[in-house]
């Protein structure tokens, strides 16, 4: 089993414990809200080929927005995962180290276990993504394995590997749940923290520390909005 893959499955069980309720696995919310996973992945696809100057009769010429179709990468893999928790709970398959002993055994998988940092061409990028949004997009029984081949594949595409996507994912995964634990869903949490969005101030610390733990990121952050708080 892989730690890194073991650590993101178990991140993102949590903030889905937090956010929605410990009975999101069945599909609800704990406000009785329809949780719809495919719908998320290929609404964020279709996000992520925005990163593209892919309109004929617009900007034609515009060069590839390739930091925000990373965080779209990884904003896409989030639902993934949380589609993959989801479907192992509803098929009695196992819990969230099953799955990420399932993932690591993966073929696709050990494309994205090593360094890359090369960006593929755009039209093959924008191809793969829509292949994602098909597997998504299509209602018969979840092709699980392929849904994870193919996003494997874009990792790669997307010029990020299994380390820069880890450190992402972490990344971001610790700000949504200092989020949500500081009033975003009823609008009081502040993203802009002295001039500058959360995101860039969570991509600092990490920039600083590597190697810094998840929950020791967490403090890093409440320690950065409480000063911005309390001036």
């Amino acid at each position: 089993m892989n730690d890194k893959i073991l650590i993101m499955l178990q991140l993102q069980n949590q903030l889905n414990d937090a956010t929605n309720g410990e009975e999101w696995v069945k599909g609800v919310t704990k406000n009785g809200k329809i949780i719809n996973w495919r719908r998320c992945i290929y609404m964020e696809c279709a996000e992520m080929i925005d990163s593209f100057s892919w309109k004929h009769w617009k900007n034609i010429n515009q060069e590839p927005d390739w930091d925000n179709l990373q965080i779209e990468v990884v904003d896409v893999w989030h639902f993934i995962i949380s589609l993959a928790l989801e479907n192992y709970s509803k098929k009695l398959k196992g819990g969230v180290e099953d799955l990420a002993i399932n993932i690591s055994m993966l073929e696709s998988f050990a494309s994205i276990n090593k360094e890359s940092r090369v960006f593929a061409p755009q039209d093959d990028v924008i191809e793969k993504v829509e292949n994602l949004m098909r597997i998504s997009l299509d209602k018969g029984d979840l092709d699980l394995d392929g849904l994870m081949g193919e996003f494997f594949d874009l990792v790669l595409m997307s010029g990020l590997d299994l380390n820069t996507l880890y450190r992402l994912y972490v990344g971001k995964n610790i700000l949504n749940q200092f989020r949500q634990d500081n009033g975003y869903k009823d609008g009081s949490y502040i993203k802009v923290w002295d001039g500058e969005e959360d995101n860039v101030v969570m991509k600092r610390i990490w920039e600083a520390n590597g190697d810094i733990k998840p929950e020791v990121l967490y403090k890093e952050l409440a320690k950065a909005y409480l000063s911005l708080t309390k001036s």
